[in-house]
C-alpha cells in the first residue's frame, strides 16, 4: 500500500512539475553587468530570456559619412535621453544600406560610459515588449529597444502591441525606455493601390484618408521623431569607400587607386550604399594584404 502511495505521489510531482512548466514565466533579469547590448530570445515555445551580447559592433559616430544631417538628430535626442531630458521614439526609414541600424550601434558605443543599453527584439517577438518594459523600468540604467528592419503584415500581434507602448495603453511610459526602429516602410505595413480609394474629398478640395490608411499611418505617428535617408550620389559613395579604406590602414595613393574598382564594385552590384562601400573596403584591403 505504501509503494502504490509513494508510486501515486511521485507521478503527482511529475505532473505538477510539467503543468508550472507549461505556465507562463516572469522575465528573469540577465547579468546585467555582462554586456552594454541584449537580446530578447524566445525558443522553442519556451519562456522568453534576455541575454548578453558578448561581442557588440564597435562601430563610432566618426565612422559615418555622408549622413550628417541624421546623425545629428539621431545624437541628439539620444543625448537627451541619456541626460534625463525627454526625448523621442525614433523611426530611421529610407534607402538600403545607407547607415540606419550602423547609425543606432554607434549611438550605443558614444553613450554606454553614461548608462545608455540596447536590447533588440525581432518583431515576432514584440508581442512580449510589455514584459521586457515591465523588468528594466526600475533600472539605473537607460534603454533603447532596438527592431530592425521593422515591418508587418496584415494582422500580426506584434503589431498592436508596439502601438500602445509606443502611445496608446493605460499606462504611463516608462521614462528609461525608448524604441529605435529600422524599416524601408514609412508606415511600416504594405500599402495597396486599391486603398487609394477609400480618401474622401470635401467641396473646398480638401483630402481625408479613408480607415484603411489612417490605421496604417497610425503606427508611424506614435514615432516622435521621423528621420529619412536617401540613396548616396557617386562621389558620396566614393568619400564613404575612402573612409574605410583610410580607417583601415590604407594610404591616400592606395586610395586613390582604388577609385575605380570601388566604382566597378558598385555598377555590379547596382547599388552605392554605405553597406557595399563597407563591403568594397573590406575586399579590397583583403587582397591588398591588410589585416581586418
Amino acid at each position: 500500500m505504501n509503494d502504490k502511495l509513494e508510486h501515486l505521489l511521485t507521478r503527482a510531482e511529475q505532473l505538477i512539475g510539467r503543468i508550472e512548466a507549461a505556465l507562463p514565466q516572469p522575465l528573469g533579469e540577465p547579468d546585467w553587468s555582462a554586456s552594454i547590448a541584449f537580446r530578447y530570445r524566445r525558443r522553442s515555445n519556451g519562456p522568453g530570456r534576455l541575454e548578453p551580447v558578448r561581442h557588440v559592433a564597435t562601430i563610432r559616430l566618426d565612422d559615418l559619412q555622408e549622413i550628417d544631417i541624421q546623425k545629428e538628430k539621431i545624437q541628439r535626442n539620444t543625448q537627451q535621453f541619456v541626460d534625463g531630458k525627454s526625448a523621442n521614439n525614433v523611426l530611421l526609414t529610407g534607402a538600403r544600406g545607407t547607415g540606419k541600424s550602423s547609425l543606432i550601434k554607434a549611438c550605443l558605443q558614444e553613450y554606454a560610459p553614461r548608462g545608455l543599453r540596447l536590447i533588440e527584439v525581432d518583431k515576432a517577438d514584440l508581442v512580449d515588449l510589455p514584459d521586457i518594459v515591465d523588468v528594466v523600468s526600475g533600472r539605473p540604467e537607460r534603454f533603447i529597444v532596438y527592431c530592425d528592419d521593422l515591418s508587418f503584415d496584415e494582422g500580426e500581434p506584434g503589431y498592436k502591441a508596439l502601438k500602445s507602448i509606443l502611445d496608446g495603453s493605460v499606462a504611463e511610459t516608462t521614462p528609461n525606455v525608448l524604441v529605435y526602429a529600422t524599416s524601408n516602410r514609412r508606415h511600416l505595413l504594405p500599402e495597396y493601390m486599391k486603398e487609394n480609394l477609400t480618401y474622401t474629398h470635401t467641396e473646398d478640395g480638401e483630402v481625408h484618408p479613408g480607415e484603411v490608411v489612417e490605421e496604417k499611418i497610425s503606427l508611424s505617428e506614435r514615432f516622435g521623431l521621423w528621420v529619412s535617408f536617401y540613396p548616396f550620389t557617386q562621389d558620396e559613395y566614393l568619400a564613404i569607400v575612402a573612409q574605410w579604406l583610410t580607417s583601415m590602414g590604407l594610404g591616400p595613393a592606395e586610395v586613390q587607386a582604388a577609385r575605380p574598382h570601388a566604382l566597378v564594385w558598385a555598377l555590379e552590384r547596382a547599388s552605392r550604399s554605405g553597406r557595399v562601400a563597407y563591403q568594397f573596403a573590406r575586399d579590397y584591403c583583403g587582397r591588398q594584404g591588410a589585416q581586418p
